[in-house]
């Protein structure tokens, strides 16, 4: 693939994104401007997965969201009422997403880029981009009309 910048990778991600919430909580998610975050603005996310890529491709993807919106989607998911507390089942299906994610955008790329993929990370609050070996980009999605995650990327192709 060459030296390719991070744009061209941005759409595939934000396409696997969108089928997987279609698939797994049968809701729509909007895309909306993808933008490079300020590194003097902290992020106001309560959970982040993150996955590191090896191989051709160097990086990290992350998913990001609110405690509130990480609660809803582990209750849709597991047929329960909503958790009150950031417990293992919400980071166990958080980490399940961003495999998902992974693993699907890394099928999509196969042909452009071989890379592979580690298990996912679970960071509580905080900057995730420290942990970014390169420039990242976010994805914002729009998710049940009025609740927001980030989809995060920070890789490099050889």
């Amino acid at each position: 693939m060459g030296q390719s910048s991070i744009g061209s990778l941005i759409q595939p991600f934000a396409e696997v994104c969108i089928y997987v919430f279609k698939e797994l909580v049968s809701t729509k998610i909007v895309v909306n401007r993808p933008y490079v975050p300020d590194k003097n603005i902290p992020y106001s996310w309560d959970i982040s997965a993150l996955i590191r890529f090896t191989g051709q491709v160097q990086g990290v993807l992350g998913i990001s969201m609110k405690r509130a919106l990480a609660q809803k989607l582990t209750g849709l998911l597991l047929m329960e009422s909503w958790h009150t507390t950031l417990d293992k089942d919400v980071m166990d299906i958080l980490c399940e997403i961003a495999n998902i994610i992974a693993g699907r955008a890394k099928q999509r790329l196969e042909n452009t880029c071989k890379l592979q993929i580690a298990l996912p990370t679970i960071i509580l609050g905080g900057d995730i981009s420290p942990l970014c070996p390169s420039r990242m980009v976010c994805i914002p999605f729009t998710i049940f009309e009025h609740e927001f995650f980030v989809l995060s990327l920070a890789i490099e192709c050889d």
